[in-house]
């Protein structure tokens, strides 16, 4: 939505006493975990390790014209943005809704309103949970993977495309979906009412959660005038019972990321920015979010949370949340999507975490920072996933500290989402690289992991390329690749489905709130480490078998590989690792493999 951007790790690695996952890399413990929790101050400055490199991705909102402008890098010296619109629309860049001085000279704007960052755990780092992303699928058939795949699996609960009527671009590209019309969810590309009610039905009854990804910033822009997926005829600035032009700020564009107001009351990508200061906007918004949490939805992803001023959201979500509480109802869960703030930015996640603290709910943030993890793994610019030692040596080294990473109790982490997996990073692609970066992802304590499973596209020539459909836009159902190797372009890929993303699930829910222990590697690319006693796992991106003898702190016994099949009865389905009487492994690794055991997969 905003500006994407993403930082790199550094090179080098030690291997040394790895501190709890609630610990600094200093040794110095963060907040406990508990209500009223006050989030640890980020670092200021970054070491020569941490991730530094910022890319911006394809913009889902612009129409197909404007996305052939090419996005421009960013140095980590300046952080500067520019913001290329052109096409359908121009906007005048000058004086935004609210009553600001100008933001291109005079006097600064006066402050604005503020969160304090107090904030509770949403429990689920606690509880070693995991979702998925199911982008793009169609209601019945996430209704059907809910029964079939994801309960049985472990995954909590799955995110899914925006419900709303949305604009009908010309190709039908991913990014109509991020165009709303109206808070109808009467017809969608996902999909109708009474089959989005079932899905919500059936996957909480196996124990399945269902996000909405609410986009609630702003309405469509393109095309203009259009029809949306319900039937809605709208023009941009008015749509029919919902808002008119009133109900948005003045137009200008999002063009300066050290100005809050030009952030957060000017249009992104020309698309029209709701004017969430007037009460009857954010009782629409609200609304929205009542209405669906009635239906049994369990939590949102609130899309550009960045571009809505902190206070007014959490009026929003507290309108909401007090709505609900007094009909009896649960508190929805809720993550933000805010990009971590560069140097001279006026926004950063930090003015976000007290969202929906006052009215007794927990809002976590995406964490994107996480993803230049997918780099050590594909080896870029020399990088190695020894570096990933979480007491490396300074500037080499993972930790929430030499990252300038969130608390993990208030970060939503992944490889890859529906906007960075167009930026062309690690993906199913990368074959065994991929899944052995998802095993370390679900292995390590940090953050609440979320799996991007999404459809085959050529990157970066098909970025705009909607889900797999027929001639008139109509979603296929969904037939899954029979492995990632075999994807091809306009597939289901079904990452999720894959044994080493699968079966990594349960392992991270049996180890969940033990710390990292035994760290080994090979100054390289082959690492190995323990979660508490309940947990083991090495990974190797050598070009070469490892062969080696190295401590688990794991309990004697034969212990069945849960990324081969784990335990089957009284038996392994796979591969079978015997720890010995002194708590060592004796392994045999090829090269980009993993292995993995756990407690629950010890042989009687």
């Amino acid at each position: 939505m905003e500006a994407r951007r993403r930082r790199r790790g550094g090179v080098g690695c030690g291997a040394g006493p790895v501190p709890a996952s609630g610990e600094r890399a200093d040794r110095q413990p963060e907040p406990a975990a508990e209500s009223g929790l006050l989030s640890a101050p980020r670092a200021s400055t970054l070491s020569a390790g941490e991730p530094a490199a910022r890319r911006l991705p394809v913009n889902r909102h612009m129409p197909p014209l404007q996305r052939q402008v090419p996005s421009r890098g960013f140095s980590r010296a300046g952080r500067a943005r520019s913001l290329v619109v052109t096409g359908l629309l121009a906007i005048a860049t000058v004086a935004c809704g609210h009553p600001l001085a100008s933001l291109s000279g005079g006097n600064p704007p006066p402050d604005r309103p503020t969160l304090a960052p107090t904030y509770r755990p949403s429990g689920h780092l606690a509880a070693g949970d995991v979702f998925v992303h199911l982008f793009e699928w169609k209601w019945t058939d996430i209704a059907t993977e809910c029964e079939n795949v994801l309960g049985p699996a472990g995954f909590v609960a799955v995110q899914i495309s925006p419900p709303q009527e949305h604009s009908i671009t010309p190709n039908h590209d991913w990014s109509e979906r991020y165009q709303p019309v109206s808070y109808s969810i009467a017809r969608s590309r996902s999909g109708t009412q009474p089959e989005f009610v079932d899905m919500v039905q059936r996957c909480r009854a196996v124990g399945v959660g269902i996000y909405v990804d609410a986009v609630i910033n702003h309405m469509t822009n393109y095309p203009s005038p259009g029809t949306g997926s319900n039937g809605t005829a709208y023009t941009k600035y008015d749509y029919p019972g919902l808002y008119t032009p009133s109900d948005f700020h003045s137009p200008c564009t999002v063009n300066d990321y050290s100005s809050a107001a030009n952030v957060q009351d000017c249009e992104l990508f020309s698309l029209p920015d709701l004017n969430t200061g007037l009460p009857s906007v954010r009782q629409k918004i609200a609304g929205y979010l009542i209405m669906l949490a009635r239906l049994g939805v369990a939590g949102f992803r609130i899309d550009a949370a960045k571009h809505i001023q902190q206070v007014e959201l959490d009026d929003i979500l507290a309108l909401a949340d007090s709505t609900l509480a007094a009909e009896g109802r649960p508190i929805p869960y809720y993550f933000l999507e805010v990009i971590g703030g560069g140097a001279g930015e006026a926004l950063s996640p930090r003015d976000y975490y007290g969202e929906a603290y006052g009215s007794g709910g927990a809002a976590d943030i995406t964490e994107f920072t996480f993803v230049g993890v997918g780099d050590k793994f594909r080896g870029l610019g020399g990088q190695r996933i020894a570096q990933l030692n979480p007491n490396g040596p300074p500037g080499n080294q993972f930790s929430p500290l030499a990252w300038g990473l969130m608390p993990s109790d208030k970060a939503v982490v992944f490889l890859q989402n529906h906007d960075t997996q167009h930026q062309c990073g690690i993906s199913y692609r990368d074959g065994n690289v991929f899944r052995v970066a998802n095993v370390w992802t679900l292995a390590q304590p940090y953050g609440y992991p979320s799996i991007l499973s999404s459809y085959a596209f050529d990157c970066p020539a098909g970025n705009s390329m909607g889900p797999p459909s027929d001639a008139a836009g109509n979603t296929n159902s969904v037939t899954c690749a029979s492995s990632l190797e075999t994807a091809t372009i306009g597939q289901w890929v079904c990452e999720h489905r894959d044994p080493y993303i699968r079966n990594m699930v349960r392992f991270r829910r049996v180890v969940a709130g033990t710390d990292i222990n035994h760290w080994w590697d090979d100054g390289s690319n082959a690492i190995a480490f323990s979660r508490g006693d309940k947990g083991f796992v090495a990974i190797s991106r050598e070009a070469a078998a490892v062969d080696t003898t190295i401590g688990t702190g794991m309990p004697a016994g034969t212990y069945c590989d849960i990324l081969t099949g784990g335990l089957a009865g009284a038996a392994c389905a796979g591969t079978s690792f015997v720890v010995d009487a002194a708590g060592a492994v004796h392994f045999h690794l090829a090269a980009n493999s993993s292995i993995a055991i756990d407690a629950a997969t010890r042989l009687p």
